[in-house]
Order: C-alpha cells, then sequence, then structure tokens
C-alpha cells in the first residue's frame, strides 16, 4: 500500500505541518459527495486513531483510516496553483470516472 507526494506537495505539507504542532501528519480520507459519488478529505492529523494506518511519503506521515485505502492506494498528490487557487490535487488510479468539475469520483 502506498501514497505518494510530489516535491511540491511534500514541501507545502511540511509548511502546514510545521505551523501546527499538535499535528502528527496528514490525515487523507474519502467521503461520500459530489455527482459522481466520492470526494477527498485533507486534513490534520491530531492523532493516529485505532484503525489508522500511517505511511511515509517522503518523509510526510500520512494518516489514513483501513476502510480508506483501498480507495487512495497508489494515489500520488501535487500541490497545483491555477491563479489565486491553491490545491492538493490527487491523481488516483482507482478512481474509474470524475464528475465534471473534478470535486468527486467514482469506483467499480
Amino acid at each position: 500500500m502506498s501514497i505518494s507526494l510530489t516535491p511540491k506537495a511534500a514541501s507545502r505539507v511540511r509548511d502546514y505541518l510545521a505551523r501546527e504542532r499538535q499535528a502528527v501528519g496528514l490525515r487523507l480520507g474519502v467521503r461520500r459527495t459530489g455527482c459522481s459519488g466520492l470526494g477527498y478529505t485533507v486534513e490534520f492529523a491530531d492523532a493516529v486513531r485505532e484503525g489508522d494506518v500511517v505511511l511515509d511519503a517522503d518523509g510526510v506521515p500520512i494518516v489514513v483510516a483501513a476502510e480508506h485505502l483501498p480507495l487512495l492506494d497508489g494515489a500520488r498528490i501535487d500541490y497545483v496553483r491555477d491563479g489565486l487557487n491553491e490545491k492538493f490535487a490527487f491523481d488516483n488510479p482507482n478512481a474509474t470516472g470524475q464528475c465534471g468539475c473534478g470535486e468527486s469520483f467514482s469506483v467499480q
């Protein structure tokens, strides 16, 4: 099981974590939302909970609930800027479809 960060994303996460001293890593997950059914969640992990898996992505601790890991396994995350907007962008080999606005995805 793996999740990777581009150098730009890893640098940005390290900056965020340096400011959030209580955070133990970056928590990634999936929730039901949007027209395609699933959306990504990105937040600070305050703690590693029972059932969490901790992965290392270029020295950055990535915390994922075990039930979300099959949906995120192999994902590559970049940090992109488009004009004044900034966001983490997911390249997920498990996604079989995506909505037109890019906010949600589907799997088979």
